[in-house]
């Protein structure tokens, strides 16, 4: 059953930048506990349509939101949040220019959105944000929260270290697991972490993410990609830390058991992490027309590109990454690159291994098991 939602706290301006499933989630949530808030839908003709957030339990909620195709039509703000993809993240932050003060919150995927909104925005108070919740864009109207997770938040500069918790406690009034983090570099790469499970493989493959988890190969693959990031992690002296709803640090403590016991483990977490939601690099591999390149760039870059590039910072090879990374751009840009791969697991594991023309750098030579070190 819908209900109108009622208001609990003293209104705030925000303003949602990238209203897909993220920023209408979050922006829902914040207007459920009193926000005023305005949503960014270039696509979408401006209105006063109210947003229906679905909640897991099954209630749902017509939380009363503006929207508006141009960020310079939305009235002043109090808060910016920005969720749009890594690629379009400058673009969409330029026309915020005109409020250069006005704290702003980044929840994109992978590393570098907070160093992005720092360089573009420099005198606002930043906050960087990771969200575990899983959740859909239904349709334009409707957003689902589909299981559990949450929200943890952490201050980008000092500037934004005393606005952390205030929000954090607004999200959780609303009704959302969120945590205030004590710094931003350990929280983005901890979502990292949990991100990297079956999401370039899964892209590459068009496959599951549970049935990568269940051939040892391909196991082999995601397990090795996973401990490169935590040795670039500790080089860069960051720990894995525990996000609501996803205790990374336990993660990590998986990933240092031998491959036998480790599999079980992990194949029922990344089975059941998801709540059947698509990992973020294939879902635009899925829709994208046969014969054509797909439509917007991926955001591997800042994914396994990322390990890929610290690594080379901190003089640790990342092979898998690297590998994982090209591939990606490949099958994104080329059709016929992505029907080859498609449900193939021994094309993948013949790149990585450096065996089709020998230019892979063999990203693989060894059991994981052999010569690895121990992760804390």
């Amino acid at each position: 059953m819908t209900t109108q939602s009622k208001t609990t706290a003293s209104a705030s301006r925000t303003l949602v930048v990238g209203a897909g499933a993220v920023g209408s989630f979050l922006g829902a949530l914040l207007g459920s506990v009193g926000h005023d808030v305005t949503l960014v839908r270039i696509f979408e003709p401006d209105s006063e349509r109210p947003l229906v957030l679905a909640r897991p339990d099954g209630t749902s909620a017509a939380i009363p939101v503006h929207r508006v195709t141009r960020t310079e039509d939305a009235p002043a703000p109090d808060l910016i949040l920005v969720a749009v993809k890594m690629p379009m993240l400058r673009e969409a932050l330029a026309p915020t220019l005109r409020w250069p003060i006005v704290p702003t919150l980044t929840v994109e995927n992978g590393i570098g959105a907070d160093e992005i909104a720092g360089v573009v925005r420099p005198t606002a108070p930043m906050l960087a944000g990771s969200l575990t919740a899983p959740i859909r864009l239904a349709s334009e109207d409707e957003v689902q929260w589909m299981g559990r997770g949450g929200l943890a938040l952490a201050a980008a500069n000092e500037s934004a270290r005393p606005l952390a918790a205030a929000l954090a406690a607004d999200f959780a009034r609303a009704g959302l697991r969120a945590r205030e983090l004590p710094a931003a570099a350990p929280m983005k790469w901890s979502k990292l972490l949990a991100n990297l499970m079956a999401n370039a493989t899964g892209a590459i493959l068009d496959m599951d993410a549970d049935a990568i988890y269940r051939d040892p190969r391909l196991f082999d693959v995601e397990r090795r990609q996973l401990r490169e990031t935590l040795e670039v992690m500790k080089r860069l002296d960051l720990r894995p830390v525990a996000l609501p709803g996803a205790p990374v640090p336990w993660l990590a403590r998986c990933l240092a058991l031998p491959a036998w016991l480790a599999r079980p483990i992990l194949t029922r977490i990344v089975g059941g992490a998801r709540a059947g939601k698509v990992p973020s690099l294939r879902i635009g591999v899925r829709f994208a027309a046969a014969d054509a390149p797909l439509p917007e760039p991926t955001e591997v870059e800042w994914m396994n590109g990322a390990v890929a590039q610290n690594g080379a910072r901190v003089a640790f090879p990342t092979p898998v990454n690297a590998c994982l990374a090209r591939l990606v751009d490949e099958i994104a840009a080329d059709p016929t690159r992505r029907a080859w791969f498609r449900h193939n697991p021994e094309r993948l594991l013949a790149e990585l291994t450096g065996t089709t023309d020998g230019s892979a750098g063999a990203a693989i030579s060894g059991p994981a098991d052999e010569g690895s070190q121990e992760i804390e």
